[in-house]
């Protein structure tokens, strides 16, 4: 059993991913991050919060592992996309599909996160441009890269990998005093 460096750049094999700056912040940080699971396995499973109140993206993931599948997770920071009513989840469900059409995958093996402002709509233009960068981008050496555009008040990226009998599992996480209520600003995968 190794518990490995928290800054371990390599994801588990079966995965890629992508960190950049889309733009959403405006200090140009990394703020969009896409993690693709190209099998051959889709199995997921996820803890969402509490919360009765809850933003779109959370209504849209829940949806999506209902079934315990998920081919890939889109992650934000610079807008949480609560607050914002129908045309945040249009936005969401928007993003799910951009990221579908570049994986040929279905919408709905996409999970969405958000985390940052709220009550303010994400730039979509900027968003799915982003979307686009990180599906060129992608690689399986890219941990840190995808911390950091989760980021928010986090001081370091959050990232740790344990090993044992072959298998590798990794986590990356934010959130940083801000959990409640009920887990509502973290996110993690």
């Amino acid at each position: 059993m190794t518990l490995k460096s928290a800054y371990s750049q390599s994801l588990p094999k079966g995965f890629r991913g992508s960190g950049v700056s889309a733009g959403l912040k405006g200090s140009g940080a990394k703020d969009l991050a896409l993690i693709v699971n190209d099998g051959p396995d889709n199995f997921a499973s996820a803890v969402f919060t509490t919360n009765q109140v809850v933003a779109a993206p959370v209504i849209w993931s829940r949806q999506v592992l209902k079934d315990n599948q998920v081919s890939a997770v889109l992650l934000n920071s610079g807008g949480a996309n609560a607050a914002t009513g129908p045309d945040g989840f249009a936005d969401t469900h928007k993003s799910a599909e951009e990221v579908a059409s570049f994986l040929s995958i279905s919408s709905s093996d996409v999970a969405i996160c958000s985390t940052g402002l709220i009550g303010v709509r994400l730039d979509m233009e900027k968003l799915l441009a982003g979307v686009k960068s990180a599906h060129s981008t992608l690689s399986t050496d890219s941990t840190e890269d995808l911390a950091r555009a989760i980021m928010t008040t986090d001081s370091k990226p959050k990232i740790a990998t344990y090993e044992s009998s072959g298998v590798s599992f990794t986590g990356i996480a934010k959130g940083a005093g801000m959990l409640a209520p009920s887990l509502a600003t973290m996110l993690s995968v």
